[in-house]
C-alpha cells in the first residue's frame, strides 16, 4: 500500500476526529507505548521443553497444522519473527516449562532462574521484556489438586514450585528493570460434586498465602481464576468469586481471563467493579466459541468492550495487556499476528472514543446524544489511523502482512516436519 495514499488518508481522518474532540497523534503516542504480552505457547501448542508431551490438566490444543516449533531455537526464531511484524514493543510471556534445561530433566520443585537465564540474556539482545508463569499442569503430580490439595506432599511440591517461578520472574524483572508479571492459574477442581468445597478454598488460600510471604520487588503477581477445566467440570477449587475475594483482600493483581466466563457474560462488565478493589488487572485475551475454546483473539464486540470499558474508566494505566490462546488448526504465525492486531485494534477504537463529550451528554442527562454519537463513533475512520501507526512503525499495514507470513511458512516453518 502505498505511503502517500495511507498518509493522506490519516490527515482527513485527523480533521474527522479532531472535529469530536478527539486528537488522534495524542491517541498515537498512547498506543505506541501500550505493550503487549505475548504467550509463547502459541509457537508450540503449549508443549514446552520439559517432558515432550501434550498438554493435560483441564486444558487442551486442538489442531494439527504443520510447523509446530520443537525446541527453544525454534520458539525464540517465531517469537523474533512475528516481532518484525507487530508495531510497538512487546512482551514474550513464558510458561515455567519453557526452561533452558540443556537437555536434562528438572522437575519443577528444582527450576532456578540459571534455567531462564538464557532467556533474560536472549530478551535483552532484542530489547524485550519477559512475563511469566509457573505450569501446574501436565505434569505426574498435577493430578486434579495442586496448591489445594490435602496431601502435604503433593500441596508442598506445588507450593515450592510457584516460589521458584516467583524467584525466577523477580530476576527477569530487576534484570529488565521493569517488573516481570506473573501469572498464577491452577487447574484444581473435580469432575462430579465434591461435598467439602470449602475446605479446598482454605488450603488454596493458605497456599497462596505462604508463597506470597518472601517479599520480591521485581515481580508482580497475578491470579487467574477459571470457570471450570475439562475433566473437571462440577467444581473449580480457584472460581472467580475465590479469586475476587482473594485479591481484593490481599491487594494482589486480579487476572481477567476473557475465555473462563459463560459465553453470554460480557466480560466488561466485571471492570469497573474490580477496579475499585483491586490494586492492577492483567488481561488474558482470547475468544471462546464455546465456553474456553481459546480461538485466536479477533476485533469482537467483547474485546472492544473490554478496552472500551477500561479507557472510559480512565484505568487503561492499571491494566496489563496479554494474549492467551492456542490454536493449532491454523498457521500458528498467523494466529500470533491476527490476534495482536485485533487487540491493538479493539485499544486504538477504545482510545479514540470521544470520551469527555460522552461525559458531558451523561452528565447533563442527555442520553439520546449520549447514544448517537456511541453510534456515530464505530464508523468513524479508525482503520485509516491503524494503517498509518504501522507505517509509522514500519511494519506491514493492512493485508500485507500475510504474504510475509507465507513466506515464513515456505523458508522456515514447513521443514519442521
Amino acid at each position: 500500500m502505498k505511503a502517500e495514499l495511507i498518509e493522506k488518508a490519516y490527515a482527513v481522518a485527523k480533521d474527522r476526529y479532531a472535529a469530536i474532540g478527539v486528537d488522534t497523534d495524542a491517541v498515537l503516542e498512547q498506543l505506541q507505548k501500550q505493550q503487549i504480552s505475548l504467550h509463547c505457547w502459541q509457537t508450540d501448542d503449549v508443549v514446552g521443553f520439559e517432558r515432550n508431551d501434550a498438554l493435560s490438566g483441564g486444558i487442551q490444543t486442538t489442531g494439527n497444522y504443520p510447523g509446530r516449533a520443537r525446541n527453544i531455537d525454534e520458539v525464540r526464531k517465531d517469537i523474533e519473527f512475528v516481532k518484525t511484524l507487530i508495531a510497538g514493543d512487546h512482551r514474550p510471556n513464558l510458561h515455567e516449562i519453557y526452561g533452558d534445561f540443556g537437555g536434562q530433566f528438572v522437575d519443577r520443585d528444582q527450576v532456578e532462574v540459571k534455567h531462564f537465564q538464557s532467556w533474560i540474556d536472549w530478551a535483552k539482545e532484542n530489547n524485550m521484556k519477559l512475563d511469566f508463569n509457573s505450569t501446574s499442569f501436565s505434569h505426574p503430580k498435577s493430578g486434579e489438586l495442586t496448591l489445594s490439595n490435602p496431601d502435604k506432599s503433593i500441596r508442598d511440591f506445588w507450593i515450592e514450585h510457584t516460589k521458584r517461578c516467583r524467584r525466577i520472574a523477580d530476576a527477569m524483572g530487576k534484570a529488565q528493570n521493569d517488573p516481570c508479571i506473573m501469572n498464577i492459574w491452577v487447574h484444581d477442581g473435580a469432575k462430579d460434586m465434591p461435598v467439602q468445597r470449602k475446605k479446598y478454598r482454605e488450603i488454596l488460600a493458605a497456599s497462596l498465602d505462604e508463597i506470597m510471604e518472601e517479599k520480591l520487588d521485581g515481580v508482580k503477581n497475578c491470579f487467574e481464576a477459571k470457570l471450570f477445566g475439562i475433566g473437571l467440570e462440577s467444581y473449580t477449587v480457584g472460581s472467580h468469586d475465590f479469586y475476587t475475594a482473594y485479591c481484593a483482600t490481599r491487594k494482589q493483581m486480579f487476572t481477567l481471563a476473557t475465555g473462563h466466563y459463560e459465553p453470554t457474560e460480557n466480560v466488561s462488565d466485571f471492570v469497573s467493579t474490580l477496579l475499585m478493589y483491586v490494586p492492577e488487572l492483567m488481561l488474558h485475551v482470547s475468544r471462546p466459541v464455546r465456553w474456553d475454546s481459546d480461538h485466536v483473539t479477533i476485533m469482537n464486540d467483547q474485546t472492544l468492550d473490554l478496552f472500551k470499558e477500561l479507557v472510559r474508566a480512565d484505568a487503561l494505566n492499571r491494566a496489563h495487556v496479554g494474549l492467551d490462546y492456542f490454536d493449532a488448526s491454523i498457521n500458528r504465525i498467523g494466529a500470533y499476528l491476527v490476534g495482536t492486531r485485533a487487540t491493538q485494534k479493539c485499544i486504538l477504537q477504545a482510545l479514540l472514543e470521544p470520551k469527555a463529550k460522552l461525559r458531558e451528554y451523561e452528565d447533563n442527562g442527555q442520553n439520546f446524544e449520549r447514544l448517537a454519537l456511541m453510534e456515530e463513533a464505530k464508523s468513524m475512520p479508525f482503520g485509516a489511523v491503524f494503517d498509518y501507526f504501522n507505517l509509522k512503525n514500519n511494519v506491514p499495514v493492512g493485508e500485507e502482512y500475510i504474504a510475509a507470513i507465507q513466506q515464513y511458512e515456505k523458508d522456515v516453518t514447513s521443514k519442521r516436519n
